[in-house]
């Protein structure tokens, strides 16, 4: 079910494997994804679904975007049908290869393009799958990898039952996607810690221990995985199995608490695998900063305008605004998923001197940052708010786009937000 890189990719592994597969999609599924599906004899369907066949099914993989609320969904839960994840299904094809596996509320796709990275530099046979890269079940039906790096997100643990990360990482918990959890956080929570699911002594598991959500959970374990912990007091000095590293946060391109976080998660994990303490550090020393997450989109007139589309949730701008050594003209707005903007105010009063609303409903951001935020601009289109951002920008200023939002309103996703920032940057500032 679902049409998308991770329905096309399940559905070849299937195929490969001997499975009588079907591939259906309410939506379109698109052309290159058909291309693979017709190549590989699967048949498909998009713009409906035909439920006597799916309900006739032995087992569904799911697609993560499509929620337990469909009710297609309903249907085969009531009938019994298993469902279950891309990874759960593509996990028990791997063969010999091991999986290194990232999840939080914030900062999992830096961490795990920072792990790739390492382990591409120390020369490991690695994939990279999950929420970013290629589709894991596609990679592991057309090729042949030692280790697979993995971004989970929520949606996808759900779906994974006997699935067994060799080291999973955990970066954080914070409220978000709680429409998908009927507004309970501590099922989101749940969902996050099925990180450690069928762990033992032999595998690993890293977590923040500044998280109190986490370290709370701690004693609940049923599994018993070897601990490894990462944090603010640590200063940089990581240790697995007797192999040390002391990170220089200064000689780090990426900047801010958060990125030391994931520099810190990432240099546990990548000696986890077997890495050399020294090129792990080089390797992050040498990372640069991941699109539409705190990335520079340029200079003029002693302003910096920083992309941080991929921002969508309060605790990512949390940290997006701690990293702010500048007087900041903070773009935020689109689509709430009933975000308490509190923890935000300190930041806000202390380093944002204007704030550009950009949604189709500013009411609730006007309202909470009144009083907070010296200057508040309401607009409806990313031209409007970036003209006003221009407009209020002055030497010395940062313009950070963090909206604290769904995109859905005014774009298809935060990629496309973050690149016409980028292109707006591009066309209006740069070349002006």
């Amino acid at each position: 079910m679902g049409g998308g890189i991770s329905g096309y990719g399940s559905a070849i592994l299937a195929k490969k494997e001997g499975f009588e597969v079907f591939l259906s999609d309410r939506g379109a599924i698109a052309d290159r994804y058909k291309a693979k599906l017709e190549e590989w004899g699967v048949p498909y369907e998009e713009g409906s679904h035909d439920e006597e066949r799916i309900l006739a099914a032995d087992e569904v993989i799911k697609s993560p975007g499509i929620p337990d609320k469909a009710p297609i969904v309903q249907q085969l839960r009531a009938k019994g049908t298993p469902i279950i994840s891309e990874m759960e299904f593509a996990a028990r094809y791997m063969g010999s290869a091991k999986s290194l596996c990232i999840t939080g509320s914030n900062g999992k796709t830096t961490t795990t393009s920072l792990i790739y990275k390492i382990l591409c530099d120390a020369g490991f046979n690695v994939a990279l799958g999950g929420n970013i890269g290629e589709s894991f079940a596609y990679q592991v039906a057309t090729g042949s990898f030692d280790w697979y790096v993995l971004e989970l997100s929520s949606f996808q643990l759900d779906g994974m039952y006997r699935f067994k990360a060799d080291v999973g990482v955990l970066m954080n918990i914070t409220p978000d996607h709680l429409d998908r959890y009927d507004y309970q956080f501590q099922n989101y929570v749940d969902s996050k810690m099925r990180i450690t699911q069928n762990q033992t002594p032999r595998e690993k598991f890293i977590y923040l221990e500044d998280d109190a959500v986490i370290c709370a959970e701690l004693p609940k374990l049923k599994a018993n995985p070897t601990l490894l912990p990462f944090g603010k007091e640590r200063q940089g000095v990581v240790e697995v199995d007797g192999k040390r590293l002391e990170l220089d946060f200064d000689k780090m391109q990426i900047k801010g608490l958060h990125n030391r976080y994931n520099a810190q998660a990432a240099a546990l994990a990548a000696l986890s695998a077997g890495v050399s303490p020294e090129v792990v550090a080089r390797s992050i020393y040498s990372f640069s900063p991941v699109e539409h997450r705190l990335e520079p989109a340029g200079e003029r007139d002693g302003v910096v305008w920083i992309n941080d589309s991929k921002a969508t949730n309060v605790d990512s701008v949390w940290y997006a605004l701690e990293s702010m050594t500048r007087p900041v003209v903070w773009i935020a707005g689109g689509t709430d998923k009933g975000n308490d903007y509190a923890p935000l105010m300190a930041f806000a009063r202390e380093k944002v001197h204007t704030l550009i609303c950009m949604g189709l409903d500013n009411a609730k951001l006007e309202r909470d940052f009144a009083g907070v935020v010296p200057t508040i601009r309401s607009t409806s289109s990313l031209d409007e708010a970036m003209q006003e951002a221009r407009k209020a920008a002055r030497e010395g200023d940062v313009v950070l786009l963090s909206p604290a939002c769904a995109s859905f309103d005014l774009f298809h996703n935060y990629e496309e937000r973050g690149r016409l920032f980028k292109e707006w940057v591009a066309t209006h500032i740069l070349k002006a």
